[in-house]
């Protein structure tokens, strides 16, 4: 049935809906009972919140939902289900629920997150990591032996990254020849990144580097002035995490000055 496409997208203004004015316009009757329009409303504003276009065809199924809920709510209420331990114990769940939300919704429009705020933490980001960026490539093994034999290849001759594809255990870099691409050198483990730091572009480590990965033979293949995006870039995921930090702040400043027993 067509009234079941809008059951997920608006249960949830259902329980939202308000007091409705008695002299609001009716969709329709039934049983008797009037169905105001504005109820119809709350549940095409859910669906425009969730980024579908309300069509036509879209409001006609609207109507049809909200006709088939009135059906089905006269049922329960004829059946004494309001009356249930069950039916209140959810009806209490979605109460606190509905009016947490608000809670949050009210914060967070009363502690936005300011120009300066994000400019302080696009700074710290830069701080954090401007300087030089390397281009690694590495072949990771299990054994010492194994790493010293794939250096004595390569000073023989051996294409490093027809070895990194046959022979690295690390799965990603391995199939791509070895290639980490570009990061900050403290993005790696300490052991790989006091050896990846003393070589010289285009060499390539002469004994293995061990760390908790295993076994690595590492190439420097370039370095360059660090590539940080601007921050007109990433201003909006800036902003959003600050506003979660905020939030997540507010939630355990609440919990924390809460008595309780």
């Amino acid at each position: 049935m067509k009234q079941k496409l809008l059951s997920a997208l608006v249960a949830a203004a259902v329980l939202g809906t308000m007091a409705l004015p008695a002299g609001a316009q009716n969709i329709a009757i039934v049983n008797g009972k009037a169905i105001p329009k504005e109820r119809a409303e709350a549940l095409k504003q859910q669906v425009e919140r969730s980024g579908r276009p309300v069509t036509p065809e879209l409001e006609g199924q609207i109507k049809e939902e909200v006709i088939a809920r009135e059906v089905f709510m006269q049922e329960a209420q004829k059946r004494g289900l309001e009356a249930s331990a069950d039916y209140k114990a959810q009806m209490e769940l979605a109460r606190q629920t509905i009016l947490i939300r608000e809670l949050f919704a009210d914060y967070q429009k009363n502690n936005p997150v300011t120009d300066a705020e994000i400019q302080a933490e696009y700074d710290k980001f830069v701080a954090a990591n401007a300087g030089k960026e390397y281009k690694a490539s590495h072949i990771l093994v299990e054994k010492e032996d194994e790493a010293k034999a794939i250096i004595a290849q390569l000073k023989k001759g051996g294409k490093f990254e027809d070895i990194a594809k046959k022979q690295s255990k690390d799965p990603g870099s391995g199939a791509r020849g070895g290639d980490l691409d570009w990061a900050n050198p403290s993005s790696y483990v300490p052991e790989f990144t006091e050896a990846l730091v003393k070589l010289d572009k285009g060499k390539t480590t002469q004994t293995p580097v061990k760390s908790q990965f295993g076994w690595h033979v590492i190439r420097l293949d370039d370095v360059r002035e660090a590539q940080l995006p601007k921050l007109d870039e990433v201003k909006p995921q800036v902003a959003q995490q600050l506003q979660q930090q905020k939030l997540m702040k507010f939630q355990e400043d609440l919990r924390a000055k809460a008595k309780v027993e």
